[in-house]
């Protein structure tokens, strides 16, 4: 499909639209930044069909298929003789991973990354909680041996990091909670690689956060709920903090 020749007035279609994968969503992903940037504020119509089609050099079938994939992300509403409108923010879906992504690329706050922490530890303390009720023997070692190898790795962050979410992971397995755990698993996945998320990495916060590890493993092995929540909780948070660095003031951690 040839694109359409910009003119003086017009700024070029993104190169996507030279050698895309997939017109459709390359298109929707476009324009899913381009709501979350502002640049089509909540509550303004979506440029109708003909005019995205010029933009893009796309046919109206990719232009309808990205709309769709936009309703579905919760970002546009198809209203009757109004055309397709942008919804307010509360309307979209921020576990999607093109929404979150592009809310964490405008937002100099933080604010957005410190609620996924507050979602995560809000979520991971509870399955703790489970966990140190359901944990056996095998569990126990299984947290104790991932702690030791920690210990060993601190002067590898890369691989810690390994450990570190299969540490994770042990714990919320035996939870039991699958709609937790997917939901932690589907926001870690989107921000793992975003350097505003992971921050600094060094040795001694590698040594920091295994303290954390260790304590978590210990009221689990001890069968104490309580503690194993708090204890998911103060590392979760202390983690966050360390790696935000002095970014602003915390206060949607505060508790």
């Amino acid at each position: 499909m040839r694109a359409a020749r910009p003119t003086a007035s017009t700024p070029p279609p993104p190169a996507w639209v030279q050698r895309p994968a997939n017109l459709a969503h390359a298109l929707a992903a476009e324009l899913v930044e381009r709501i979350v940037q502002g640049r089509h504020p909540s509550g303004s119509p979506l440029p109708p069909e003909p005019a995205l089609c010029e933009a893009f050099g796309v046919s109206r079938t990719v232009v309808r298929e990205a709309v769709k994939m936009l309703q579905e992300k919760g970002l546009v509403q198809v209203r009757q003789g109004a055309g397709t409108v942008i919804t307010p923010q509360t309307s979209w879906n921020m576990l999607d991973e093109l929404v979150l992504a592009a809310t964490i690329a405008v937002d100099d706050t933080l604010a957005i990354l410190d609620d996924v922490v507050v979602t995560r530890r809000l979520l991971e303390s509870d399955m703790a909680h489970m966990a140190a009720k359901l944990a056996d023997a095998d569990v126990v070692e299984r947290l104790r041996v991932l702690v030791d190898q920690m210990d060993e790795l601190v002067g590898d962050p890369v691989k810690y990091a390994d450990y570190d979410r299969a540490f994770h992971d042990v714990v919320m397995q035996t939870s039991g909670n699958r709609i937790a755990r997917a939901v932690v698993r589907s926001l870690e996945s989107q921000v793992i690689n975003t350097a505003r998320y992971t921050g600094r990495t060094a040795r001694e916060l590698c040594v920091a956060s295994n303290q954390g590890h260790r304590r978590i493993y210990e009221r689990i092995a001890a069968g104490d709920p309580a503690g194993a929540a708090e204890a998911v909780f103060t590392h979760i948070t202390e983690a966050w903090l360390v790696r935000r660095a002095a970014s602003g003031d915390p206060v949607r951690l505060q508790r």
